[in-house]
């Protein structure tokens, strides 16, 4: 068929792979090329078959799925990469995004949906799977309310730390209600202050004020 979608699936767990070679395989319109159990493996059969999409797991031992997808969009920029996952977390969805991933799509869904996202992928496009695309939106209306439109760009943990601090939460405090150490935290402030052009705390609550994120006083 010309508009065979060929496929390889990267996830380190076995039964998955085979599940997923099963489903796929019944499809009229998708072959399945390949099947990897890390993001090295995904790597070399992505160079050997150059697949239309690479259905891709984010946690695997060795390589993981982010730096696999890195790699793959900057060798192959036309290769789609659809994720299959089931972290739902906004920072291992926007890590991806900004990989070059395609798609994203949990393993909870309906093998439905997943066969539509293999199509809708393969033929160039973008597919979102509902729950991830609402946190795309809640995204961008939380760049609007925090005045990102000039260019600044904070990631989620950045926004959630400068929040805490404009409670007035310690360095300490905040590195037990995020579960990291309190270098972490030290960081995540030094970029704050590196990427708004601030210079201390009182800066750091007199901006978040200005965003609305605490009343003024």
């Amino acid at each position: 068929m010309n508009n065979l979608i060929r496929v390889l699936i990267a996830d380190d767990h076995t039964i998955v792979r085979t599940g997923l070679r099963l489903l796929l395989k019944a499809e009229a319109d998708i072959d399945v090329v390949g099947e990897a159990l890390d993001g090295s493996e995904a790597l070399k059969l992505a160079e050997t078959y150059h697949p239309d999409v690479v259905l891709m797991d984010i946690a695997m031992p060795g390589m993981d799925g982010l730096e696999a997808t890195r790699q793959i969009k900057a060798r192959w920029p036309e290769i789609k990469v659809l994720v299959l996952t089931m972290h739902r977390s906004d920072e291992y969805f926007f890590e991806m995004l900004k990989a070059g991933a395609s798609g994203y799509i949990l393993k909870g869904a309906e093998t439905s949906d997943l066969i539509h996202a293999v199509r809708v992928v393969g033929r160039g496009e973008v597919f979102l799977y509902p729950t991830m695309a609402q946190m795309l939106v809640k995204d961008y209306l939380n760049s609007i309310q925090w005045g990102e439109g000039s260019g600044t760009s904070l990631s989620p943990r950045e926004k959630e730390i400068l929040r805490l601090i404009s409670e007035g939460s310690s360095t300490k405090e905040i590195a037990e209600k995020l579960v990291i150490s309190p270098s972490t935290v030290h960081t995540h402030r030094s970029n704050l202050m590196t990427k708004l052009g601030l210079n201390n705390r009182r800066e750091l609550i007199q901006y978040a004020r200005q965003r609305g994120l605490i009343p003024d006083k």
